[in-house]
């Protein structure tokens, strides 16, 4: 009986991979399809590199091999996948975890903090944690990124909606002074953060998925937040010229609230403008 469950768990788990595996495709990741591609999903080398983990362990996971697998590259391989907390659960019990841990969360934010940001109107504010991951905002701002904040919780992230999107569609106008700051922030707090997966897992999908990330990511580079010129462009009323204004939280930890002031009267108006169109209701603040 001892010999037989662990067996049949083994089983389960690579059936299991197989087929979360088979129902993504390349594009849900952000990888170039490629030619000559037999598989109906993700290759493993592809679920390897995206969860940093060696290509010939994964398939030993797959093929049901009798090997160990950490919290953490389970969490990694979690978070690859997409999986929900039902299927996050089951990984965990396939793979013979005692306990499986919580998601990563930033905890939740305070209750006068969604006020406070609509108190902010007309001027758009927001709240971010260390990897730019968005988690409030008021109604401005969500008059001028309605893509953003329509965005699910996964790709709700700074970082990925302006190195993922076509340069075309990208809000950032200024792409050339402001990405290179933004990453620099980001190595920042990675320095906080070292060995926590989210964080590693978060850089190695971006990195995956944007050349022009990785080769910023790789310089190394180190900044602050700060003030800083910002100029975006609205599919509707052009640029909005703004300074933006950085001011830490103190809870939840590494959480910042940005505040975005026009620089000219043209800007301003220009977001008066678009906050009479119709709006989406923003987020209310939850834990995330």
């Amino acid at each position: 009986m001892t010999v037989i469950q662990p067996r049949a768990r083994r089983t389960e788990l690579a059936s299991f991979l197989r087929s979360r595996r088979d129902r993504l495709t390349p594009d849900d990741v952000g990888l170039p399809p490629g030619l000559r591609r037999r598989t109906p999903g993700l290759r493993r080398e592809e679920v390897a590199l995206l969860a940093g983990v060696g290509v010939t362990w994964y398939t030993w996971l797959e093929q049901g091999r009798p090997i160990n697998a950490s919290v953490q590259v389970l969490d990694a391989i979690s978070r690859t996948f997409g999986l929900d907390a039902a299927e996050r659960e089951h990984l965990y019990r396939l793979a013979d975890v005692p306990a499986v841990p919580e998601p990563d969360t930033c905890g939740g934010l305070e209750p006068e903090t969604q006020g406070i940001l609509e108190h902010l109107n007309p001027l758009p504010a927001a709240v971010y944690n260390g990897r730019y991951d968005l988690l409030a905002w008021n109604q401005t701002y969500n008059a001028l990124f309605p893509n953003m904040t329509l965005q699910p919780l996964t790709t709700r992230n700074a970082l990925w909606q302006i190195f993922v999107t076509r340069n075309c569609c990208s809000p950032v106008v200024n792409r050339e002074d402001e990405l290179p700051q933004m990453v620099a922030t980001l190595r920042a707090g990675f320095g906080r953060h070292l060995g926590e997966p989210s964080w590693t897992d978060f850089v190695r999908r971006l990195s995956a998925a944007s050349p022009e990330f990785a080769r910023m990511w790789a310089a190394h580079d180190v900044a602050r937040p700060g003030s800083r010129m910002k100029i975006f462009r609205h599919s509707e009323i052009g640029q909005v010229r703004t300074i933006s204004t950085s001011m830490a939280l103190a809870s939840p930890p590494d959480t910042r609230m940005v505040v975005y002031t026009p620089l000219d009267d043209e800007s301003r108006e220009r977001i008066a403008w678009i906050r009479t169109r119709p709006k989406v209701t923003p987020m209310p603040v939850h834990s995330h």
